[in-house]
């Protein structure tokens, strides 16, 4: 049986030091992700607040679980990535 990847989609901004972090993180572990860059992109920022009910960043969206912040025990649970 084939696992399917997971849908991660980060809403930063490119001042924000731990959405850095968090797509770093991303990226060691070599998991793709959508980065939405909320200070250019109105829909994005309204739906991030929409989704997380917060306006500050970064919030993680992995496959519909909303991470507010730079949360690595989260992300490696939803990612099923070992420590």
């Amino acid at each position: 049986m084939a696992s399917t990847k997971p849908k991660v989609k980060i809403y930063s901004t490119p001042s924000c030091p731990w959405c850095t972090v968090a797509k770093d993180f991303m990226k060691k572990h070599n998991v793709a992700f959508e980065e939405v860059d909320v200070s250019v992109d109105d829909g994005a920022a309204f739906e991030m607040e929409t989704k997380s009910g917060q306006n500050g960043v970064p919030v993680i969206d992995i496959d519909g679980k909303i991470i507010v912040g730079y949360d690595e025990p989260a992300f490696r649970k939803l990612l099923k990535i070992a420590k």
